[in-house]
């Protein structure tokens, strides 16, 4: 094994070739910045040459940028055999290192080229010599290396002992369409490696057996100097091998090898690039994922509060985040105790019975409980005539027709005192809103000021799913939040304002 492994980032040229992605030229210049500076990683690929004026714009973007700040040997852009027009697109760029495509099997040098392995390393030698004429360092992909070596491998140490001869930096092998199971990636590699010690060999794995991480770690094994890693794991198809899942599992396991990679910016800088990209990350994606240091069993809860007894080297706290406890109906007392514990709240045995109960009540109904919901959860159950409900919204009918103002009459009971007033409003909910002002207006009480309001719904849910509404109150100066949940989406922000009105 390498004692140091350079990490090569590719989110800004493979990665965007995850479908629906385009990143924009300020964007990928953040992304650039922020991977070379924060995140530490070696180098990045930034672009393939000649696609558009946008990309081109982008790529002089980062490497003015690069080049004034000491990082311009850092980026990397690929280019094609195509004699001088792609390595003169990148010239142009003011990039100084390429990563030139050529074909790592021969099925694909036969079928997509037509061409022989004498004519392709032809091509290859001019491409590389023109490069180098113009001072630009040379590293050359094998493209389907991977299939190369279960299918040719005869072709692909041909054209390896031809590349030895050559002025290339490093030779990057790709397995391009995901095949290789951990065993071939360790057994392809390490023969290639002992054979050309004195070569820089790259890895650059694909995902679409869910077997990336494993064939990353089998490549260190076999003696590789360098990874290709994405922000989020983003590439085609399955995607590529994820960057902050590769960091921890070499921190974690591979003792004898070191990064560059700063672990605590890796989830910034993940949710950066899910911003910018509008590419999901699966809330269990590891390392980075929303719910991957969420605690939801009480078992767990019970054992992680006695000892730690579920923990692992993962720890939140090396990625810039923190541990947090679900409730729900698998909650148990010691994880809500934990977030009780959080907002400063002690309850007696009995009463943390009732919320306990109550919360695994709600967890049956399929509805989500968070740490926000404790306080009203603790008020709607305890006995207690400090925080009994003394506002209750008892009926409203709410109305909606094209070229006419929609309209609410509302009837609630304040203290056991029955109102009812109509109003109308530029939406439902600001109707019923107009109609709660002028009801406690006569009362002279004073409403909380609405300062945000979020609906949320299931990805992919459909026409009748649950729709939760979050709002947030400023009620003198003190800033809280209110959640409803109801299929009808005025109907969970009134109740939402009702948990208002009886905080308040």
């Amino acid at each position: 094994m390498q004692p140091f492994i350079e990490i090569m980032d590719t989110t800004l040229r493979d990665g965007e070739q995850t479908s629906g992605v385009s990143f924009s030229s300020s964007e990928k210049l953040t992304i650039a910045q922020l991977l070379l500076t924060e995140v530490k990683v070696d180098r990045i690929e930034v672009a393939s040459a000649r696609v558009s004026k946008g990309e081109f714009k982008a790529v002089k973007g980062i490497t003015d940028w690069a080049r004034a700040n000491g990082f311009i040997d850092k980026i990397e852009v690929l280019t094609f055999t195509d004699g001088k027009t792609s390595i003169d697109w990148m010239i142009e760029t003011g990039a100084k290192v390429m990563n030139l495509l050529t074909k790592g099997s021969l099925n694909h040098l036969t079928y997509q080229l037509k061409k022989t392995p004498e004519q392709h390393f032809k091509d290859v030698a001019e491409s590389i010599a023109y490069a180098v004429d113009k001072d630009i360092a040379v590293n050359v992909y094998l493209e389907d290396w991977s299939n190369g070596m279960r299918s040719s491998q005869e072709y692909v140490y041909e054209y390896l002992d031809f590349l030895s001869t050559q002025p290339v930096k490093r030779i990057l092998l790709p397995d391009t369409l995901g095949i290789l199971i951990p065993s071939e990636t360790r057994d392809y590699l390490r023969p290639i490696i002992q054979r050309y010690p004195d070569i820089h060999f790259d890895f650059h794995a694909h995902n679409d057996y869910d077997l990336s991480i494993a064939n990353v770690l089998e490549a260190i094994y076999a003696g590789v100097k360098g990874l290709h890693l994405t922000i989020n794991g983003m590439g085609e198809r399955a995607g590529n091998a994820p960057l902050a899942s590769a960091i921890a599992v070499i921190n974690d396991y591979v003792k004898e090898v070191k990064t560059n990679v700063d672990e605590k910016e890796l989830y910034k800088v993940s949710k950066l690039v899910e911003t910018f990209s509008g590419f999901r990350v699966p809330v269990n994606k590891p390392v980075v994922g929303e719910n991957v240091f969420t605690q939801t069993a009480g078992i767990h809860a019970d054992g992680d509060k006695k000892n730690n007894l579920y923990f692992n080297k993962l720890m939140p706290e090396r990625f810039g985040r923190e541990r947090k406890y679900a409730l729900g109906k698998t909650s148990g007392k010691a994880n809500i105790e934990n977030n009780l514990q959080q907002l400063g709240i002690i309850l007696s045995q009995e009463d943390l019975k009732k919320v306990t109960d109550r919360i695994i009540d709600l967890g049956d109904k399929k509805e989500v409980v968070t740490q926000s919901d404790l306080p009203y959860i603790i008020s709607d159950i305890l006995d207690s005539s400090a925080i009994e409900e003394k506002i209750n919204v008892q009926n409203y009918v709410l109305t909606h027709s094209k070229d006419l103002r929609p309209s609410v009459t509302l009837k609630i009971s304040i203290e056991g005192e029955l109102f009812e007033e109509h109003a109308q409003g530029d939406g439902q909910y600001d109707a019923f809103m107009n109609a709660l002002k002028m009801i406690y207006c006569k009362k002279g009480r004073e409403l909380p000021v609405l300062t945000d309001y979020a609906v949320r719904i299931p990805p992919g849910g459909k026409s009748d799913a649950l729709c939760e509404t979050i709002i947030t109150w400023d009620y003198k100066g003190h800033e809280f939040k209110t959640r409803g949940l109801d299929s009808d989406q005025t109907v969970s922000a009134i109740k939402a304002t009702q948990k208002m009105l009886n905080q308040i």
